[in-house]
């Protein structure tokens, strides 16, 4: 047994996720309905990858900006803010044209029955605001992770200040050296959970796989279809940068395809931020970096989403047969990037999303409750590409630090 569970431990992370993705897809189609008994493992691996969120980004961004400098770090934050508003724009303008070739909804109808709750949408200034938190605690107890950003920021910044006078560089020394140490063990305790990931993987895809099953799929599958051709178009993108830039994007999704199927599984950006760092890691990526760039991008850069956005238009326009025309899709580009930003950390975010959009351009709302039925899918596509979206634009900034940083 000994033996086993070393062999266990030897084994590639990657290899483990694969071979649990496909148990976890046979026990579905075995169990069905039966396979609600494994969700208590699912439910463990996503309380365990929330347990270290919050020491992950606190002490990853405090010990990354005494690392990088303040200075660096407004530059950095510059560039990775244009990647997201760029990148976002064009997920959307990617959805509306591969939407608009293969025209999902087309022959789907209404029931007039159709109806779905929407949370209402806390809107830009709303979550703008939120970055500030009005108590330190509460932006850690109810996961804030733009207020637990904000915070990690400014005592980082205050302790890399301290550490360059002469009045408190001994006592700010001393505290910077606790909170190295505090990352070394959450880094230590994220390693050990990682082990876990395959396990929690196979029970949720398990239990995903026997109580939706197939039927759900096969009314919607154009949409489906159009959704995940979309998302390989923006993955390609990503690549093509990569390559363009000089980078391998083999040896990038080396790293890269952990994050992306925790992400595909568990539907959480946020969630997978644990994963994510890791990945950033082991890519030897700037820590003052993507300490900081990706837990903005898990709360705000949701490329997958905006995907999600344009195809469900698409889709609710061609139900109704009234195609969008140019005005339409402005609209789109522009509130679908708005949504995506001012409806970040929300339960029920990419209703709220969509539902913005669909107000907005003046679209049925009963065609929510339509896509609601395969939201489970489509979160988990979207989802990849957001943490995917996240590490690819962390990996090109930090090459465009690199010079700085090794002249420095």
């Amino acid at each position: 047994m000994k033996r086993l569970f070393q062999s266990y431990l030897k084994t590639s992370l990657i290899i483990k996720i694969t071979v649990a993705l496909v148990l976890g897809v046979i026990a579905g189609l075995i169990l069905q309905e039966q396979a609600t008994v494994l969700a208590p493992f699912g439910d463990l691996l996503l309380r365990l990858l929330k347990f270290v969120i919050l020491p992950l980004i606190l002490f990853t961004l405090i010990v990354g900006i005494n690392q990088t400098g303040i200075s660096n770090l407004g530059r950095m934050g510059g560039k990775v803010f244009l990647y997201y508003l760029g990148t976002s724009a064009l997920a959307i303008l990617v959805g509306v044209s591969v939407a608009s070739l293969f025209n999902p909804g087309t022959g789907v109808s209404l029931q007039g029955n159709e109806s779905v709750e929407v949370p209402d949408n806390p809107g830009v200034t709303s979550v703008l605001l939120n970055i500030v938190p009005d108590n330190i605690v509460t932006a850690f107890t109810e996961m804030n992770l733009l207020g637990i950003i904000f915070t990690a920021f400014v005592f980082g910044i205050a302790i890399s200040y301290l550490r360059s006078t002469n009045a408190y560089q001994k006592q700010a020394n001393s505290l910077y050296r606790v909170i190295e140490g505090l990352n070394e063990a959450t880094l230590t305790v994220m390693k050990g959970i990682l082990q876990y990931v395959p396990i929690g993987i196979f029970a949720i895809i398990a239990e995903i796989i026997g109580t939706r099953g197939a039927d759900v799929l096969s009314s919607l599958f154009s949409f489906i279809g159009v959704l995940y051709i979309a998302l390989l178009v923006q993955l390609g993108f990503y690549m093509v940068l990569l390559a363009v830039t000089k980078n391998r994007p083999g040896a990038f999704m080396r790293e890269a395809r952990t994050p992306l199927v925790t992400a595909f599984v568990t539907q959480s950006s946020s969630g997978t931020l644990p994963v994510t760092l890791n990945a950033a890691k082991n890519l030897n990526l700037n820590k003052g970096l993507y300490g900081f760039s990706l837990p903005l991008g898990a709360t705000i850069n949701m490329d997958g989403a905006a995907i999600r956005i344009a195809v469900s238009a698409v889709f609710a326009a061609n139900v109704i047969n009234q195609p969008l025309g140019l005005a339409e899709i402005l609209q789109i580009v522009l509130v679908g990037v708005l949504a995506s930003v001012g409806t970040a950390g929300v339960p029920g975010a990419g209703i709220i999303m969509i539902a913005t959009v669909f107000s907005q351009v003046g679209l049925p709302m009963e065609t929510v409750a339509l896509l609601t039925a395969v939201d489970v899918f489509v979160g988990m596509g979207a989802t990849a590409l957001n943490v995917t979206g996240d590490l690819v634009g962390t990996k090109l900034i930090d090459q465009t630090e690199k010079p700085k940083n090794q002249t420095a």
